[in-house]
């Protein structure tokens, strides 16, 4: 039998025999505090609440909950809503929520139902094998994730935090005394929609990227793409796989961003170390990536190209756009196009403010644009407005002394982007960035209650043997 057959006999037999040779979990070591819930919340349970949650457990902190505002597994994250690219952009060998585990890899999973050939011939990972390689992720290693469980607001208490849930509904008030904010692209701000969209079209006849399409509704019709980066060419490319009648995709470069300008930097030395460069060489980094653009893949260009029904209009920005005869009317390089239907890839914007459950003390926050002061000709409101954070990914306070309730809020979401120089949550900050906050959450725990901690480590030890185990070999004494 081939090595291949074996595995497909059980597929997860390679996971269990690795679950068996780590051990069981370590005891939770947290003292428990009354009239607190839990010792952390993760807040989002994709791929990076997922694998925290797991990093966790295996750290010996318990009562971590995760929870989730979309109503079930299926709507959770972005794999099986917003992203409709067919394979990821990331590279299949970077390393992901296996945490060092080879057994938990994507890799092994693949190979387990599929074979090393077939591994072997993926140029990248399909993105709906990677949905269900999370969810096979989860249920194998027991996460339990809250669905249905919206944050509504961050509330500093005494040591702690009450958070405002909305349950199926209901409000509830539960305890915590850290958070780690794993919420994604909108969790630093919302989906960026340029004011002329949103000013001349009513709100039936456009969508960002980030929204629920339905794009069997656009069977037939002309629709506009505004914006050039992968996730416009994604939908642009699912528009005309569903039946457009013709999609326009417009981009203001004059060229589409061919260069993947941070690749320079992925080298070890670099990515573990990147958050000690001084902050004139990380927003450099972060101003580079920006002037360069936001690469699409190869594939999601060929997916659209293949269209005679595609069009791509270059150096061309939208200079109005209104409502005329029932169709939209766009100018744009100094022409005018008609279409039925708009959707907007132009990214999110960051503004802390802009998030209820920051409400309470947004404005305490540090921003970059409040620590590091760039030269005139590198100012960049979008960058200045990210939160400067520490290197435990804590949010930071503005003025010291005034918030220390801070360094109890963890951001393992883009908002990092310029004080780690990665797409924080995505794959690649995975293998050095949970391992971080994990250590960092650990040690504030440990600290927090050190007095317990110095008292149970002096604690009476039982004996492992009495006298009497040598007391045979002891020289009989002279008498």
């Amino acid at each position: 039998m081939t090595t291949d057959a074996h595995h497909h006999a059980d597929p997860d037999a390679a996971a269990r025999e690795a679950l068996r040779l780590i051990g069981p979990d370590p005891q939770n070591w947290v003292p428990d505090r009354s009239g607190i819930d839990h010792n952390v919340t993760i807040v989002g349970g994709g791929q990076t609440g997922s694998a925290l949650s797991f990093a966790l457990r295996r750290a010996g902190i318990g009562k971590v909950t995760v929870i989730d505002a979309a109503e079930n597994e299926a709507r959770a994250g972005i794999w099986l809503n917003a992203a409709r690219m067919n394979l990821l952009r990331t590279p299949k060998s970077l390393p992901g929520p296996e945490l060092g585990i080879p057994a938990f890899s994507f890799q092994s999973w693949y190979e387990a139902r599929h074979g090393a050939e077939a591994y072997a011939a993926l140029d990248r990972i399909p993105r709906t094998d990677w949905a269900d390689y999370l969810n096979w992720y989860r249920r194998f290693l027991g996460i339990a994730i809250r669905y249905g469980t919206r944050l509504r607001r961050i509330e500093p208490a005494d040591q702690h935090f009450r958070l405002q849930l909305d349950i199926a509904g209901q409000v509830k008030v539960e305890t915590t005394r850290k958070i780690v904010l794993c919420t994604g692209f909108t969790g630093n701000g919302g989906p960026y929609v340029p004011a002329m969209i949103r000013e001349g079209l009513p709100a039936t006849l456009y969508a960002h990227t980030e929204d629920a399409i339905d794009f069997t509704a656009l069977r037939g019709k002309h629709v506009a793409v505004l914006g050039a980066a992968a996730s416009a060419f994604d939908a642009a490319g699912v528009a005309l796989e569903t039946g457009a009648a013709s999609v326009r995709l417009f981009a203001r470069r004059p060229s589409i961003a061919a260069v993947p300008i941070t690749r320079s930097r992925g080298y070890p030395g670099a990515y573990d170390n990147f958050y000690k460069l001084p902050d004139a060489a990380r927003w450099e980094q972060a101003l580079r990536f920006r002037r360069w653009g936001s690469t699409p893949t190869t594939d999601a260009i060929e997916r659209t190209t293949a269209f005679a029904n595609f069009h791509l209009h270059l150096a061309a920005p939208w200079r109005s756009v209104r409502v005329q005869d029932g169709r939209i009317v766009i100018s744009a390089a100094s022409e005018e196009f008609r279409c039925d239907y708009v959707i907007v890839g132009t990214g999110y914007y960051v503004d802390l403010a802009a998030r209820a459950e920051l409400a309470d003390f947004h404005h305490e926050i540090l921003l970059w644009r409040d620590r590091f002061v760039p030269p005139a000709d590198d100012e960049d409101a979008f960058l200045g407005a990210h939160p400067y954070l520490g290197a435990g990914h804590e949010y930071l306070e503005k003025v010291p002394g005034a918030a220390p309730y801070l360094r109890d809020v963890h951001v393992q979401n883009p908002a990092g982007f310029v004080s780690f120089g990665l797409p924080i949550g995505d794959v690649p900050s995975m293998k050095r960035d949970i391992p971080t906050i994990v250590a960092r959450i650990s040690s504030d725990l440990f600290l927090a209650d050190i007095l317990a901690h110095q008292r149970r480590i002096v604690g009476d030890v039982a004996p492992d043997f009495g006298e009497e185990l040598y007391a045979s070999a002891l020289r009989k004494r002279q008498a």
